[in-house]
């Protein structure tokens, strides 16, 4: 299935900003690994010790939520306010 995949603050410094994806994944989990797994720069940027967050379709979820055709998954790292 195609996706869109978005990448913000320092993810995005490192990945850019993303762009319409071929998965197999069926979760946000298995898209992360399969991302991961691209290259070096998407293990680094995603690596699963790093905080990353996800959001669906514009709303935050967690990495079991289910992907649909069209999608639009987004990751960043946590924001904090001041």
């Amino acid at each position: 299935m195609k996706i869109s995949v978005r990448y913000f603050a320092s993810v995005r410094e490192v990945l850019g900003g993303g762009g319409v994806v071929e998965t197999q994944a069926a979760t946000l989990a298995e898209l992360r690994d399969e991302l991961i797994a691209r290259d070096e720069a998407h293990a680094m940027a995603l690596a699963r010790g790093k905080a990353v967050r996800m959001a669906l379709d514009q709303v935050m979820s967690a990495e079991s939520a289910p992907l649909r055709e069209g999608s639009e998954v987004a990751f960043f790292p946590p924001v904090t306010g001041g």
